[in-house]
């Protein structure tokens, strides 16, 4: 089970941590010399964190505002300490409330995927405080707490981004191992189905030519090549066959005409009635046709026949070859033409 957080709630909670610096601004507005430049960094702080946490459609942030967060990390510490009196020791209220918020603002930058951004801005923090305070003030007024701010939220999001491509990974597989179970118990059924049905058939006449030790008369011989002839319709025919076309087939067979079926496709989305009925106009045309040769093939799917059925007989006219069975014997005539819609209309 997959459990995960409302994007409003993360957005409401990174709100309010990013409310809170600006509180921590507000109590401390009687530090600076002049209000305006320390309130016009409140500003730009407001806005910068508000567009960053802005709903979009995609969790990435825009390079343009990611590059707008980067300058405002420059700008913002310049418009504070250039207010802050030069005697008031460092650290000692919140009047640096600019570090933490900075910090804050590139947590947010490199949760939205912009990290080398995000290590910008902490480095253009990091560069002015040393300028303004000294390298002492970078624990101090917590700096060195922004840094690793950034980098447990850099961490944190590669971490994730690798877990959430290593589960998409773990479900494609997982499909796909379905899909070759499937396969694989599809094809056993088929095997069984088709052993079963060969033993059915082959069983009988394997019997009596055991018992006979392999004496045959000549009409158990022909009988055999009728069995062989069956067997390879299950192979061939697959969806062409029923009870009533394996018994009209068979008659057709011991009569002494050459049945052929090929399932080439076609038949497979067919509703269930609909090839019902078109298996019954099969098992009639093969009952009623006095055909030498029979020839069933299925029609790919896009025609609006599911099948052919076309008989052959000894004649003086017309031509198998037109057929695509040009080994036939050129004085064979078309003695059948069906063609079974795909439905009943």
């Amino acid at each position: 089970m997959i459990i995960t957080v409302p994007r409003y709630l993360i957005v409401a909670l990174a709100a309010v941590f990013s409310g809170y610096h600006l509180l921590l601004a507000t109590y401390s507005l009687n530090a600076p010399i002049d209000k305006g430049p320390y309130i016009a960094a409140m500003a730009l702080y407001a806005l910068a964190t508000a567009a960053s946490l802005w709903a979009t459609g995609s969790s990435r942030m825009p390079a343009w505002l990611a590059a707008c967060n980067v300058a405002v990390a420059i700008i913002i510490p310049v418009l504070v300490t250039t207010q802050l009196p030069a005697n008031q020791p460092i650290g000692n209220d919140y009047s640096t409330w600019y570090v933490a918020a900075i910090g804050t603002l590139m947590v947010i930058t490199s949760t939205r995927k912009r990290h080398v951004f995000a290590w910008a801005g902490v480095a253009a923090l990091v560069v002015h405080t040393i300028v303004w305070a000294g390298p002492a003030a970078l624990p101090t007024i917590g700096v060195l707490g922004s840094v690793v701010w950034v980098g447990v939220s850099h961490a944190l999001s590669v971490s994730l981004a690798k877990a959430s491509a290593d589960a998409e990974e773990y479900v494609v597989a997982e499909r796909q191992a379905a899909a070759w179970q499937a396969a694989q118990e599809a094809h056993l059924f088929e095997r069984q189905f088709r052993l079963r049905q060969t033993s059915r058939m082959a069983l009988p006449m394997l019997r009596r030519i055991v018992a006979s030790g392999g004496d045959l008369t000549e009409e158990q011989r022909r009988e055999c090549l009728n069995l062989e002839g069956a067997i390879r319709d299950e192979i061939r025919g697959r969806k062409l066959l029923n009870a009533a076309v394996r018994e009209h087939v068979m008659s057709a067979r011991r009569k002494g005409t050459i049945v052929t079926l090929l399932d080439e496709g076609g038949l497979d989305d067919l509703p269930e009635y609909e090839l019902d009925r078109v298996l019954a106009d099969l098992a009639d045309a093969i009952r009623s046709t006095t055909a030498d040769r029979l020839i069933v093939r299925t029609v790919p799917e896009g025609s609006d026949v599911a099948v052919t059925v076309v008989g052959l007989s000894s004649g003086d006219g017309g031509s198998a070859s037109a057929l695509g069975h040009p080994e036939e014997d050129d004085e064979d005539q078309v003695d059948l033409w069906l063609e079974i819609p795909r439905t009943a209309g």
